[in-house]
């Protein structure tokens, strides 16, 4: 878990002092929900998008775009994670692909012929 980040409530809270901010409540509550799951767990934005309910964008967007706007130390953090994500991806793609082979019946070497 991330040390150091105030609690979801009181970032929204400081965001609205003063007249308010450009995004909706409901859209910074997402953003912090979705930044901090990431960082906590380190899943992918594919991931994040399931257990959330929105788009592979719409996460995209809330951690590159939004978070950056208003917590810029949450946001090289979660960026970290996505970068590793990145990294790691033909690994994850590779052992997919490997198990799927795995579970298919082998041919005989006669029909091969």
């Amino acid at each position: 878990m991330a040390t150091g980040h105030i609690n979801l409530q009181a970032q929204v809270n400081m965001l609205h002092k003063g007249g308010g901010g450009p995004m909706h409540d409901y859209i910074l509550q997402r953003v912090m929900e979705i930044s901090t799951y990431i960082l906590e767990t380190g899943y992918t934005v594919r991931q994040a998008a399931q257990i959330f309910g929105v788009s592979k964008s719409t996460v995209h967007k809330d951690i590159t775009e939004r978070l950056p706007q208003f917590n810029t130390q949450l946001a090289q953090e979660v960026r970290i994670v996505l970068e590793r994500n990145k990294a790691e991806r033909h690994l994850r793609g590779g052992e997919a692909t490997r198990r799927k082979y795995m579970n298919e019946p082998k041919l005989p070497m006669e029909t091969l012929m």
